[in-house]
């Protein structure tokens, strides 16, 4: 069986908001016209470039115009050639041959060759890509007996491998340039040097990066613009009036508020579109630090469980984009078996009677004021939907006794609370579930993902040795059904053990000026090297 039998089917558009599937890109077919500088709005401004050590949601919006990977991926999420020009995969699974493409430099002039895929597989993403803990976990060695070769040797078959080789999710990055001094520190993690279609030229903080056409791009012809800029700006309303006014031309994943979305596309100027997000599947939650009480006994985590206000939030904060999420699978995976629905319900009419029992039974008694205890909810700094998020949660855990300290930092300072620190008690997030389970799922759950540092795997630090067995066995299970199983338990254990309370399924979209043409040409939207998009004069 190849990775293609694993395969979720299209994002699902939120039941009733057909004017999404307006936002086609009819003009596709127009010939394309040179030039011109493209404005992304990007929000937060990303912590850092390296895209190979963090896998931040602004991080692949800028990175992947740098860097590129070995495949790409159609809206079917088959493999497209990349810096791979052809691949085979052994009959059993246990050998992968990447031919690569010849005469591709990278921005400095030097040659790519089969060496600098060993390099970021064997010593980066193997060790530091916060997902590539899993995804190359069965590479035993990437040979390389030629320049334009590079043979993959595992020790099990890993069909899920072959749906994480894009330049979002595994940056091929120069040996020569990388491959001396820290990876994890490196002078060049904020100049990235790659030989995708766009050249680093600057970043200034706070406002905007640069990158320029790379006259040397591997594709003849290509990109067609001549500049990319993403600009950073903090209030919504100024992202919002920007995207009205033209100056910036596109935005994405809730860059612009979902409150305003409606509204801009009723412009005649304005397009509107979900495609793009095909292979993100992103789930919002609620993150427990399950080491430290109050949240290291179950009870208490079931409760905060039931008494969280799914559809509320989803109509108030998010304004209808999605759905409730009933565990750690996207229902994204409906199509190929691998969800289930077969879990135990927190979305119920009685969440807060429940929850109320549930608390009294572990001894979390009212307090004369009605407090039962107090804690402190980290918010996701990525917005004002996250605030507005943090702050229901807030009021609906006051219903239940739970006294609600909210903190709102800035990205770096919330990444190093939340995934070196452990320095939390509960933290609002969103996660990518991604093309398959083994790559996006098993990070936020299994006990080798517990890592110091390593940035949107398993913060709760909760996992057992039950659901760690599962999910190996799922790694490389070839029979559907059998593997169907599989993730069938996991999410019955998962769920029951709630380290993490399953909120929503989102539905983003992408709002951009119709003078953007040529978008999206992959599910990875945003996250794709934009090289063949172009700007009508």
């Amino acid at each position: 069986m190849t990775a293609l039998h694993c395969l979720p089917r299209s994002l699902v558009i939120l039941a009733g908001a057909l004017w999404l599937t307006a936002a086609q890109p009819a003009l596709a077919q127009d010939k394309p016209q040179k030039g011109g500088t493209l404005v992304i709005a990007v929000q937060p401004e990303p912590p850092t470039l390296a895209a190979y050590q963090s896998t931040a949601g602004p991080v692949g919006q800028v990175s992947t115009k740098v860097y590129e990977g070995l495949l790409e991926y159609d809206f079917q999420l088959k493999p497209m050639p990349s810096l791979a020009q052809s691949w085979t995969v052994s009959p059993d699974g246990m050998t992968v041959t990447f031919k690569l493409e010849p005469n591709v430099k990278f921005h400095d002039g030097k040659p790519f060759t089969s060496a600098d895929v060993q390099f970021s597989v064997m010593d980066v993403l193997k060790k530091v890509h916060p997902r590539g803990v899993n995804t190359f976990r069965a590479v035993t060695a990437v040979e390389t007996p030629d320049p334009l070769t590079a043979v993959f040797r595992l020790s099990e078959p890993a069909p899920y491998m072959m749906m994480a080789m894009s330049s979002y999710e595994s940056p091929i990055i120069p040996k020569h340039v990388f491959g001396t001094g820290d990876i994890t520190r490196h002078p060049n993690a904020n100049l990235p040097v790659g030989t995708g279609p766009f050249k680093f030229v600057e970043w200034q903080k706070g406002q905007y990066i640069r990158f320029d056409r790379n006259p040397d791009y591997r594709k003849k012809g290509l990109p067609h613009l001549d500049r990319l800029v993403a600009r950073f700006i903090a209030d919504a309303g100024t992202r919002s009036a920007a995207m009205e006014t033209q100056e910036i031309h596109m935005g994405g994943f809730s860059a612009i508020p979902p409150v305003d979305v409606k509204r801009l596309q009723a412009m005649p100027h304005i397009e509107v579109t979900a495609k793009g997000y095909e292979m993100q599947a992103p789930i919002v939650q609620l993150d427990f630090n399950t080491t430290k009480p109050p949240f290291d006994d179950v009870k208490v985590r079931q409760a905060v469980a039931y008494a969280i206000d799914r559809k509320f939030i989803i109509d108030n904060v998010w304004f209808g984009f999605g759905r409730p999420a009933t565990g750690p699978i996207n229902s994204n995976f409906k199509a190929n078996g691998l969800y289930t629905t077969d879990v135990k319900n927190y979305n119920v009419p009685d969440g807060v009677e429940r929850a109320n029992k549930l608390l009294d039974e572990a001894g979390k008694k009212r307090g004369p004021d009605g407090v039962r205890f107090e804690i402190t909810h980290d918010m996701t700094p990525y917005g004002d939907e996250w605030r507005r998020y943090g702050e229901v949660v807030q009021q609906q855990l006051a219903k239940i006794g739970i006294k609600v300290t909210l903190r709102y930092e800035d990205v770096p300072s919330w990444l190093r609370r939340v995934y070196t620190n452990y320095d939390f008690q509960l933290t609002s997030n969103w996660i990518q579930t991604l093309a398959d389970p083994s790559i996006g799922v098993h990070r936020l759950y299994h006990s080798n993902t517990i890592k110091p540092g390593t940035v949107f795997v398993n913060s709760t630090r909760w996992s057992s040795k039950e659901t760690d067995e599962l999910m190996d066995k799922a790694n490389v299970e070839i029979d559907p059904k059998k593997r169907a199983a599989l993730y069938h338990e996991l999410q019955k254990k998962v769920v029951e053990a709630s380290p993490i309370v399953f909120v929503h399924e989102l539905d983003f979209v992408t709002v951009y000026n119709k003078k953007v043409r040529n978008f999206p040409l992959s599910p990875l939207g945003l996250y794709s090297s934009l090289d063949q998009l172009w700007l009508a004069k």
